[in-house]
């Protein structure tokens, strides 16, 4: 995806991007894989108990294969979506056998391709097998941290593993915090880095000088000064 710079026209546009879902093929989530998304405000009995949260825009949640529990069966990339309870984007599969899924969408695949979840697969974007199947060198997200439990590690959006070596029954993977961590070569694992990766360099602008005054008013009055509230000519 591609980023869109604002002109300063105001103070709060300074230095503020955004991206412009260009990926994306289609703007309507499939109905039959989404499920209630239920809100706090931040309040817990009309209480408020997290400050500076109110409700948000209203939210679907996605069921996202984590699993990849369909093995064997080969899939057809059908749409890139977007998905607002997380930084990367999904991808909608429909299997042969009439199922319809959502999984994270890697770098690289586009509406029409294939996918599958084998014990031995072709290495390309968005095939998911285990780890002892790898070749070493290969990029890896979506990772189980043990056999079954479906992927736990390496979910966000432009982030990806690198399977560094084979030792016995655990292969060594390199972290994206440059972390070198053992998982045993049962467990599974999705080839490619996940997209979306200008997601990291979005800027949401310079905050206006009014808003900055009145945090920093209600800071110092935590702090226990009094202070006059700051008026909106200053």
């Amino acid at each position: 995806m591609s980023l869109k710079y604002y002109r300063p026209i105001s103070p709060s546009l300074r230095h503020k991007t955004s991206i412009l879902f260009d990926e994306l093929t289609t703007s309507k989530p499939e109905k039959t894989l989404l499920s209630r998304l239920n809100k706090t405000g931040g309040r817990t009995n009309g209480k408020v108990t997290a400050g500076r949260k109110s409700g948000g825009h209203k939210r679907h949640f996605r069921i996202i294969d984590f699993k990849r529990e369909k093995k064997d069966i080969i899939g057809r990339v059908v749409s890139i979506e977007y998905d607002p309870n997380r930084t990367s984007n999904v991808a909608l599969v429909f299997y042969k056998d009439g199922e319809k899924r959502y999984i994270l969408a890697p770098v690289g695949l586009k509406v029409g391709d294939t996918v599958i979840s084998a014990q031995r697969a072709e290495i390309k974007p968005g095939n998911a097998l285990p780890l002892g199947s790898m070749p070493i060198g290969t990029v890896v997200h979506n990772i189980e941290l043990m056999p079954g439990s479906g992927g736990q590690i390496v979910r966000s959006a432009g982030t990806g593993a690198i399977v560094a070596a084979r030792e016995g029954k655990y292969v060594h993977l390199k972290l994206p915090s440059k972390e070198i961590r053992k998982v045993n070569v049962l467990c599974f694992a999705t080839v490619g880095q996940i997209g979306n990766i200008d997601w990291k360099n979005v800027s949401f602008g310079k905050i206006p000088l009014l808003v900055e005054s009145l945090l920093s008013a209600l800071k110092k009055e935590r702090e226990g000064e009094l202070i006059p509230w700051p008026k909106e000519d200053d």
